[in-house]
């Protein structure tokens, strides 16, 4: 029975839109500037098994010099028409849903009158309530949180309110049911894209280090994508990492968390391994949250490494009929300044034993051509959103 799989390589974008200079990111290129950096550094990216799909030879990549002869997939690049450049509006247009309006955002932070109502139903004052860098809050407001046991409330760039506690101060049921609180509040007036529970400890260092236990609270779709109709013709839709929380579990069968790209990738492998026909999800979250925002190009490069040498296993693992495709949701240049996500086109490979090799499929005009590709492969009418390129991918 055939399976889909979508990997999403998050933030892994490869290059400015035409439109990026309104986003402030005109010049972006987070894999790019991955490549330069580590050929810099005197490291030269080795990524052998994505290139051998084809990723090298998608138009504008590095001069072409990562290019192969004989591509074993299909390729190339898509752009957004959605406004915005955050995670859930990717993922959304990715699975046939355009955004008009983009998510509101808080530079200065949340209203008073927000967090006064916030404070109100959790029984506690708040700290923060500023943008920053995730990791550098805790260590700036860490300890007054340990000391008082008043969470610390932050945002940035994108629509996200993101609350981070010490678990030994604020048990992490008790972090999640915060941000259930918040998640609730944030609606109208107030509204925003994601609540965010930002976890840490102390370890054996004495150093304060996020844990796994990352837990996203998004609104819910405003309207049926693609894993709602998949699901409605009684096919599983299997959401592998942050896939349940950025669709608030609409249109899922099967919600599995992860506590890292490597686990995301054996999940995925186990997925592979089961009797059901349908569409298996997978979003790799390590690439932005570890490196895009925290601007380190070299750790995004090893990362890279780290996903690329475990494509054998995912290929091996596909059955005859199975079709793979790796794409992304938006940028996180590591080389610009700020923690921001940049607007870029997204890769596009697609790789299964009924597909074609070494197929250019060029600028695909949406995300949404692959949700609608998806669907077609599993005879599912998508959501109107996006062109199908079932036919070009196909023997």
């Amino acid at each position: 029975m055939r399976k889909v799989i979508l990997m999403i390589t998050d933030s892994l974008g490869v290059g400015a839109l035409p439109d990026a200079a309104k986003y402030g990111d005109q010049g972006a290129d987070t894999f790019g500037h991955i490549v330069r950096e580590m050929e810099a550094a005197g490291t030269p990216i080795n990524m052998p098994n994505l290139l051998a799909l084809g990723w090298g030879n998608i138009d504008g990549i590095c001069g072409g010099k990562l290019a192969v002869s004989e591509p074993a997939g299909c390729f190339g690049k898509m752009a957004e028409i959605s406004a915005g450049k955050d995670t859930t509006t990717g993922h959304w247009e990715i699975a046939g849903l355009k955004t008009d309006v983009p998510f509101k955002t808080y530079p200065n932070g949340f209203p008073a009158d927000f967090m006064a109502a916030f404070e109100d139903a959790i029984g506690v004052e708040c700290l923060g309530n500023y943008p920053a860098s995730g990791t550098a809050i805790i260590e700036e407001l860490g300890p007054e949180h340990e000391a008082t046991g008043k969470p610390i409330v932050y945002t940035s760039a994108d629509s996200v309110l993101q609350i981070a506690a010490n678990i030994n101060v604020i048990p992490l049921d008790r972090l999640y049911e915060i941000c259930l609180t918040a998640r609730k509040l944030l609606v109208g007036d107030w509204a925003c894209g994601r609540v965010i529970a930002r976890p840490y400890i102390i370890n054996a260092a004495g150093e304060r280090e996020r844990t796994s236990d990352r837990r996203d609270y998004a609104v819910t779709p405003p309207g049926d994508t693609i894993l709602d109709l998949i699901k409605a013709a009684g096919k599983e839709v299997y959401g592998i990492g942050k896939i349940g929380d950025i669709f608030n579990e609409k249109g899922l069968t099967t919600n599995i968390h992860t506590k890292s790209n490597m686990d995301g990738v054996d999940k995925t492998i186990e997925a592979l391994a089961m009797d059901f026909e349908g569409f298996v999800f997978t979003n790799l979250v390590d690439f932005d949250s570890k490196y895009g925002h925290r601007r380190d190009p070299i750790g995004y490069g090893k990362c890279i490494e780290e996903f690329d040498a475990r494509i054998p296993e995912i290929l091996e693992a596909m059955g005859d009929d199975d079709i793979l495709m790796i794409t992304a949701d938006h940028g996180n240049d590591p080389v610009e300044e700020g923690t921001d996500h940049t607007r870029e086109y997204v890769p596009l490979v697609v790789y299964g034993k009924p597909c074609k090799k070494g197929l250019n499929l060029g600028i695909r005009a949406s995300f949404a051509d692959v949700g609608t590709t998806v669907a077609d492969l599993l005879g599912i009418e998508g959501t109107g959103v996006g062109e199908s390129f079932k036919e070009e991918i196909l023997l």
